[in-house]
């Protein structure tokens, strides 16, 4: 339980934004702002529902991650989850795992700049789909 919570604390922390987003008394101010401030609550809501979901595959990254570096301590694993504030949370938890929260510091020269994160994070990704014709 105390994993689950540890873990979704972004997404505690939207569901937190949303409800303070519906609590604000916009609409003594018009009632176009009563329309935005639904749709950004929607918005946050939707959002920390979709990182929820995600519960199952954060279980199954940490034990990947776990396996990885039961023997070895190995930083290159853990190069993709460094570049998410949810990520971190999941690294931290693993390193917390394997007894290593030191290395912890070591992990974050794997974080890269704000912008270039920001550039990949937005540029076009090319997605292919393979159709076996084989498969009954």
């Amino acid at each position: 339980m105390s994993r689950f919570l540890y873990l979704n604390i972004y997404s505690f922390l939207l569901v937190f934004a949303g409800i303070l987003t519906l609590a604000a008394p916009f609409y003594m101010f018009s009632k176009w702002t009563l329309i935005v401030q639904g749709i950004a609550a929607v918005k946050l809501f939707a959002i920390s529902g979709k990182l929820f979901s995600s519960w199952g595959s954060k279980k199954r990254e940490i034990e990947l991650l776990i396996k990885r570096n039961q023997d070895n301590f190995r930083p290159d694993t853990f190069e993709k989850f460094m570049q998410a504030p949810c990520g971190r949370l999941i690294a931290r938890q693993v390193l917390r795992d394997l007894n290593k929260p030191d290395e912890y510091k070591s992990l974050l020269k794997l974080r890269k700049p704000f912008w270039v994160r920001l550039r990949n994070n937005c540029a076009p990704v090319k997605t292919t789909i393979y159709i076996n014709k084989e498969y009954v």
